[in-house]
């Protein structure tokens, strides 16, 4: 294994070290993906460009409308936030989660989502929020939603050179709740076997849904929104039953795969049974707001 390292001290001389040494050079910024991919020899890159000290690219920002999190925020930052102790609690769950405290002090949010994996487990949360990306390439910005940037295992919307510098998603409105749920083979430090985030809104009656976003990771080729499931909810009594239902829904949308961790039909049914416990959480959750 042999590199040039370069550190650049802008995103402008990132993006010219990139276009420089294309197709051989690769951005690395916690490089908790990269080193296992360059250990298993998945891929050899001639120059790795450390992006990790950018300036402004791992801050959160609040307005009053909405949130931004600089691509290079730690897992740890998000874990520990204190605005997403709320309604937001699907990211500090999500974050929880991803590896050991090592890596959550050192993975950042913009490689995980761009290493694209099917079982990332903090990309459903930002699915479920209709998160977008920030990009900044050779030719300028430009902003994708995550749903259409993330295209199969391992491919993404980026264009050559380009790197992704923020994600936005809007705050949501009251009676609104989020919760993240991840089954795997163990406990901690584990791929997820099926991963499932959901954000509620119900109505001013609080008996109702009037907004449901699903996102189910580790379930397809890519992690995905139920939408079927969704627009089955929407109007309908918030409750056990019609959670069940789109829970069931949500499954046969699914297309998991069979592999050492879980059988395809076993993934199906764990989507299931876990989109209907996290829209009950939810349900819990937005009734305990209003204590």
């Amino acid at each position: 294994m042999s590199f040039d390292l370069h550190r650049p001290a802008t995103v402008t001389e990132a993006i010219d070290l990139a276009q420089r040494f294309a197709p051989t050079a690769r951005y690395v910024a916690g490089g908790t993906d990269t080193v296992i991919q360059i250990n298993r020899k998945k891929i050899d890159p001639v120059h790795l460009i450390d992006v990790a000290c950018l300036a402004g690219m791992s801050e959160i920002t609040e307005t009053t409308e909405a949130f931004t999190l600089g691509a290079l925020t730690r897992y740890r930052t998000i874990e520990t936030h204190s605005a997403f102790r709320g309604n937001l609690r699907a990211l500090v769950e999500a974050a929880s989660v991803v590896g050991g405290h090592q890596v959550r002090n050192i993975a950042t949010i913009g490689g995980n989502i761009v290493n694209a994996s099917p079982a990332a487990d903090f990309v459903p949360p930002l699915l479920a929020l209709d998160a977008s990306l920030d990009m900044t390439g050779p030719n300028g910005r430009r902003s994708v939603p995550l749903r259409d940037f993330i295209v199969g295992p391992g491919k993404t919307d980026l264009l050559p050179a380009e790197i992704v510098t923020s994600i936005r998603f809007a705050k949501l409105p009251a009676g609104s709740a989020t919760a993240f749920l991840k089954e795997g083979r163990r406990r901690a430090m584990e791929i997820s076997v099926v991963c499932v985030a959901a954000c509620l809104t119900l109505d001013a009656s609080t008996s109702r849904c009037a907004s449901v976003r699903l996102a189910i990771g580790a379930a397809s080729p890519k992690a995905f929104r139920p939408e079927q499931a969704e627009s089955y909810l929407i109007g309908r009594s918030a409750g056990k039953e019609s959670f069940a239902e789109a829970g069931r829904i949500a499954a046969e949308a699914s297309s998991p795969i069979s592999d050492v961790r879980a059988s395809a039909g076993y993934r199906r049914g764990l989507v299931a049974v876990m989109v209907e416990r996290a829209l009950g959480t939810c349900l819990q959750r937005i009734r305990e707001q209003d204590q």
